[in-house]
């Protein structure tokens, strides 16, 4: 009759213990750095690809969660200490290089239609998160919503982005990550990657066309972490991933999109990265 009583006590013991080192790694600051590269369309909509530099860093400094890759860069100004809840908060910038350089894109339409500056997209972010879900004490499901002004005149429009993100480690020397998230963009966005003016339907041969505000696109994407040195916790580790985005709506419809490109959207990318 002890023996059961036991075993449940020392299971017991050893969940807790795994529960306080589990808040112990995530109370403690730690660093990731790496560089790749991904396959990306040429412009959003586009049928032809490009490759592309993506440095990246991800970690806790202070307390502070914060998150750079290629170009995008965010903080989570709430610390939790460790907890298995953690409230998110705080600011997002965004670089948009979407028709920056038209010389690099094979469609001659598109060219044809010109370029757009480069966008500067500040915003803010919030969300939740949970620790120790479903497969051990280290996973963590997230929930977000995201917003982004331009503030740089490129598209001076309004980017909302709610996201929802589950991560768990497979052993302690990989990971995987699977995310799903939408686009809702307003009608200054939308017009101008999206819309075709008389003047710009004369040069490119495509039809005038008005794309309004709405839902822009959703995306499926996955990711892993494969350590080479070490494990999970430290050393250098092999990193790739894949997304899926379909586009929608107004934007789906528009000639940039419907003639000359396409409403599926792939992007990959892999990469090292080191883990301090």
């Amino acid at each position: 009759m002890s023996a059961p009583a036991l075993g449940q006590t020392t299971t017991a013991a050893s969940e807790a213990a795994e529960q306080r080192e589990a808040a112990r790694a995530r109370a403690g600051d730690r660093l990731t750095i790496g560089l790749g590269a991904a396959v990306i369309p040429e412009y959003e909509g586009a049928n032809g690809t490009s490759i592309t530099p993506v440095p990246g860093a991800v970690g806790k400094l202070g307390g502070l969660n914060f998150l750079y890759v290629g170009n995008r860069a965010s903080i989570d100004l709430i610390n939790d200490g460790g907890s298995r809840w953690d409230f998110q908060l705080g600011p997002v910038a965004t670089i948009g290089l979407n028709r920056t350089n038209v010389d690099k894109i094979d469609d001659e339409r598109i060219r044809a239609l010109g370029k757009v500056g480069t966008s500067v997209e500040l915003g803010g972010y919030a969300g939740i998160a949970r620790w120790g879900l479903i497969t051990s004490n280290y996973d963590r499901l997230s929930a977000t919503v995201t917003a982004r002004k331009d503030v740089a005149g490129a598209h001076g429009g309004t980017i909302i982005t709610p996201s929802v993100s589950y991560m768990t480690p497979l052993s302690t020397k990989s990971l995987a990550v699977v995310s799903f998230s939408a686009n809702h963009v307003d009608g200054d966005y939308a017009g101008t990657y999206f819309s075709i003016t008389p003047a710009q339907s004369a040069a490119s041969t495509l039809p005038v066309y008005n794309a309004g505000s709405g839902w822009k696109d959703w995306t499926l994407a996955a990711a892993g972490n494969i350590a080479l040195t070490g494990d999970l916790s430290g050393g250098l580790s092999l990193v790739g991933g894949v997304a899926y985005t379909r586009l929608l709506g107004d934007i789906a419809d528009s000639p940039v999109v419907r003639l000359a490109g396409s409403r599926n959207q792939w992007m990959f990318g892999a990469g090292l990265a080191y883990t301090f």
